[in-house]
């Protein structure tokens, strides 16, 4: 099939189930090469036309934090001062690097939720 730049949502859908069908293709065939152009034409479309919601680090380390069960002073090994905590949980001081660091290794978070927003 001759494929092109994907523009409504039901092109989309008919890519991605195709994308689907021939996803385990044998490297080199036909089908793979189909499969590497879907690919590129999926992902433009969801470039430009979905929106992924932004996430505020501060209230998924507070949701972390009510599912452990913790207390604002269990930061003070990672975070300092039981001050340095309630200004960062408040949002009146803003994450240093070092913090952002222990924060996700303590909660099992991806790196990228701490990265500012473009």
């Amino acid at each position: 099939m001759n494929w092109k730049l994907i523009q409504t949502e039901e092109e989309h859908k008919k890519a991605v189930k195709r994308a689907m069908k021939i996803f385990h293709a044998p490297e080199g065939s036909a089908e793979d090469e189909e499969l590497g152009v879907l690919l590129l034409l999926i992902k433009d479309y969801e470039d430009r036309n979905i929106k992924i919601p932004e996430v505020d680090i501060l209230e998924v380390i507070k949701e972390k934090m009510k599912e452990r069960g913790l207390k604002n002073k269990d930061l003070e090994p990672i975070i300092g001062s039981k001050g340095h905590v309630s200004s960062i949980l408040s949002g009146r001081r803003d994450i240093t690097l070092k913090m952002a660091q222990k924060l996700k290794d303590f909660f099992q978070l991806p790196a990228e939720l701490f990265l500012p927003s473009e």
